[in-house]
């Protein structure tokens, strides 16, 4: 980011680690509209969710990594190569699992509170998934996304802790 600002971010990095929150202030910071991978995969309806089908989503996210500046951001790694390879730079965020753990039952009990908005209801078998989806992010999906992304490595930041993030920034 020394030379140009980036127009076409990817955020990318587990459940916890700030996608969302980093996105969210970057978009404002940059103007850049953004776009959580989590709302291409579903539909959001006041019903309830309904998943895309893959030729959907795969179009959707074909049409926002169309336009000039976006910035996308969730977990999923495995359809989402055209977003890779149309971004300027792809953000990993790699804080600690037990940042990430602390961060999941905080946001489970805010959510339950009402302090926070959820696009579930969060139960305790959720919050069970996503301590667990942690782990297994931890020791399984960061390598093979890490092996995914050596083809951008020239465009890839890799931010491990708050301290990168709010440097990022400067």
């Amino acid at each position: 980011m020394e030379n140009e600002i980036p127009k076409r971010i990817h955020i990318i990095g587990s459940v916890g680690s700030g996608k969302t929150t980093f996105a969210k202030k970057l978009s404002a910071k940059l103007n850049i509209p953004c776009y959580e991978l989590d709302n291409v995969v579903r539909e959001r309806k006041e019903t309830g969710d309904i998943m895309r089908t893959e030729e959907k989503r795969d179009a959707y996210l074909a049409e926002i990594i169309q336009t000039d500046s976006w910035i996308v951001e969730g977990v999923h790694h495995k359809w989402v190569l055209q977003s890779f390879q149309k971004a300027d730079v792809i953000v990993f965020l790699d804080i600690g699992i037990a940042i990430r753990r602390r961060r999941i039952i905080k946001r489970y009990f805010r959510q339950k509170t009402g302090l926070e908005k959820a696009n579930y209801n969060p139960t305790l078998e959720i919050l069970k998934r996503l301590y667990n989806y942690n782990t297994v992010f931890e020791y399984e999906r960061k390598p093979e996304i890490f092996k995914m992304l050596r083809p951008f490595e020239s465009k890839l930041v890799v931010l491990k802790s708050t301290a990168e993030i709010l440097d990022f920034f400067k």
